[in-house]
């Protein structure tokens, strides 16, 4: 009578254990590591103080029914070629604006790709700004007189839109209450 005798060896000495322990071990560790980077840097868009995020947005539209009244209009646009950012504010009259202006381009995304600066118009409103390069993104364009008194808003898509127009088209005071 012949006696096969086999060695079993143990199980971590097997291949397939292993094998089907690959699958979560990714899982896990993927896990961990998508947990460090939801942690590690905050969302920016996400605004802490929504309260007085509120009470500005009305402060906002107070400007912007000034810059309506004024019959306010901008212009921008970038030349890529000659590396500025290029514009003209107007009234309605076609009269430029000479007061300085502070312009702001906001990044969609990343607030530290902001663009803010300090133009000053020559008689029929034209600016030119030095700029080395704009990236390309939705930018949020906002542009107020030198006492922030007015402002004209708008969103701008580079280089999708080589140029935008932003125009003050805020309905009167008694119009928005009349609608609420």
């Amino acid at each position: 009578m012949h006696h096969l005798h086999s060695t079993v060896t143990p199980w971590y000495q097997q291949r397939w254990p292993w094998f089907l322990m690959l699958g979560p071990a990714i899982v896990v560790a993927g896990s961990v590591f998508t947990a460090w980077l939801a942690f590690s840097a905050p969302d920016p868009v996400v605004v802490g103080d929504y309260y007085k995020q509120g009470k500005a947005i009305n402060q906002d539209l107070r400007r912007d029914r000034v810059a309506s009244a004024m019959g306010l209009s901008m212009t921008i646009g970038y030349d890529a070629n000659r590396g500025a950012l290029t514009g003209q504010v107007q009234r309605a009259s076609g009269d430029g604006i000479t007061e300085r202006l502070r312009l702001r381009l906001a990044h969609a995304t990343l607030p530290d790709k902001d663009i803010e600066a300090t133009v000053q118009p020559d008689a029929a409103g034209r600016f030119e700004l030095p700029l080395a390069m704009l990236e390309r993104s939705r930018w949020v364009v906002l542009v107020e007189g030198e006492k922030r008194d007015w402002r004209l808003a708008g969103a701008w898509a580079w280089p999708k839109e080589r140029g935008v127009k932003l125009v003050a088209d805020v309905a009167p005071a008694a119009s928005i209450a009349g609608a609420q």
